[in-house]
């Protein structure tokens, strides 16, 4: 089984800055890749930002409404998520996923953003 714990969410005010962390552990044998998601009051869930692994480092993707404003990032089994510039709607709650080298998909618990105007 893996275990997937998220830490570094809180209250921000509009224009700041914020780091998630993710911590896997548990029987991991590979990872393909990880990713940030979110999920906003009365939305669903949203990709937010994913990196792959690899000899190169990893290749990153991130959703339009993010980009040049979060940057996600990976050491070994754990990923962080740095958020600048925070905008009120980028209030949500922040899972991390793992997706193994068989392609099964794993959660965290997620952990609270809000950005407050």
């Amino acid at each position: 089984q893996v275990q997937l714990v998220e830490s570094g969410g809180g209250l921000v005010q509009a224009g700041g800055s914020l780091r998630l962390s993710c911590a896997a552990s548990g029987s991991i044998f590979s990872i393909n890749a990880m990713a940030w998601y979110r999920r906003a009051p009365g939305k669903q869930r949203e990709l937010v930002a994913t990196i792959t692994t690899g000899v190169s480092g990893g290749i990153t993707n991130y959703a339009d409404s993010v980009k040049g404003r979060f940057t996600i990032s990976r050491t070994n089994a754990r990923v962080y998520l740095q958020m600048n510039s925070l905008k009120p709607e980028d209030t949500a709650v922040y899972y991390c996923n793992l997706r193994d080298g068989t392609y099964r998909d794993f959660w965290g618990q997620g952990t609270q953003v809000t950005v407050s105007s």
